[in-house]
């Protein structure tokens, strides 16, 4: 039995930079394809976007992906991972979650 990820994209699967226009999904991220035929093979893939997902949906086929992806949701289903470019991982110790948030970046701005 597959496990589920829920993998964002903007910053993840798209080159995504800050710049958020509602209408217009940037280029997929180069390696995109590989990462998601290699996730496929293990696992069920959901996209977890706050994005249209009609228009999300779109992107995903005109990109040619959407065979390795099973949903477009904006809700956060269980899953074993999640995937994001804005996220913290909870080791258990609430001061070092403070300090990752106090010194958080993405990684398309350092």
């Amino acid at each position: 039995m597959k496990r589920t990820l829920l993998i964002d994209l903007d910053g993840v699967l798209n080159t995504y930079n800050g710049q958020f226009d509602e209408y217009i999904i940037p280029p997929v991220k180069q390696g995109a394809y590989e990462f998601l035929q290699n996730l496929s093979d293990k696992f069920i893939i959901k996209i977890f976007t706050t994005r249209n997902k009609l228009l999300a949906s779109k992107w995903i086929i005109d990109n040619n992906l959407d065979k390795f992806i099973s949903d477009v949701t904006n809700v956060k289903d269980p899953a074993w991972l999640i995937i994001d470019d804005r996220c913290i991982n909870f080791n258990g110790n609430y001061d070092d979650t403070l300090d990752s948030i106090n010194n958080f970046s993405v990684w398309y701005r350092k």
